[in-house]
């Protein structure tokens, strides 16, 4: 009886694709490999083959990352080997991926709103999100949201933001002179802190589960991230 060894075939995956298409080239990158192995494949591919596709005249290239997040240096790296042949010029780089700065843009817009009215005695404002009040909120009156809310008028009535939790919202108003306010499960009634208007726009936070208020210019020292957020 002859025995027969059989070897495994070992299949090697590209890691970069090259396809043509009517607009030019696109070069197809693997999202699953090392950026490194990505930059090889590269450029082995520009260097020792293609070579009847990466000569002659201009040709359009865009790259296609897949899922793959490439930062701005590491973009550069791509486009660097790429253009090493001459005839190619790099038209776009795309990727089902979105930056830390788009994902919250797209956050903001759709959990940031802007009212423009007077909350009165009776009324409830409720919001998921952030919400910017242009107008008052009168005794009785009350504004309710998961966010941070931020009255650009006087808050006399009662406020209530974090309602699913969040400890790091804040209530901010041009004049605070609140019946009630709350922020997660935390509520602060007037004390002497609002028995006269200080003519300052204030905010209150919790720290270490206390409420406590604050003028404006100190919110960057208690909650740098805001900031953070939108730069």
């Amino acid at each position: 009886m002859v025995s027969v060894e059989v070897k495994p075939v070992t299949t090697v995956k590209n890691k970069v694709t090259i396809k043509g298409t009517k607009d030019g080239l696109v070069f197809f990158m693997d999202d699953t490999c090392s950026f490194d192995e990505l930059l090889t494949d590269l450029r082995e591919k520009i260097e020792h083959s293609h070579q009847q596709i990466l000569t002659g005249p201009l040709i359009r290239v865009s790259i296609k990352l897949g899922k793959r997040y490439c930062s701005p240096d590491q973009q550069e790296q791509l486009t660097q080997i790429i253009r090493q042949k001459g005839n190619l010029v790099i038209h776009t780089i795309e990727a089902d991926v979105i930056t830390k700065e788009e994902a919250f843009a797209e956050r903001l817009k759709s959990s940031f709103a802007i009212e423009v009215h007077t909350v009165r005695s009776g009324q409830v404002l409720e919001f998921d999100g952030d919400i910017l009040l242009l107008g008052d909120v009168n005794p009785g009156g009350t504004v309710r949201t998961t966010g941070s809310i931020y009255v650009l008028g006087n808050l006399r009535g009662i406020a209530h933001a974090g309602m699913k939790g969040d400890a790091q919202a804040i209530i901010a108003a041009a004049s605070m002179r609140p019946t009630q306010l709350r922020i997660g499960d935390v509520i602060s009634r007037p004390g002497e802190e609002w028995a006269e208007t200080t003519g300052a726009t204030e905010f209150a936070y919790l720290d270490n589960g206390n409420m406590l208020v604050a003028k404006m210019n100190y919110l960057s020292r208690i909650r740098p991230e805001l900031g953070e957020k939108k730069a």
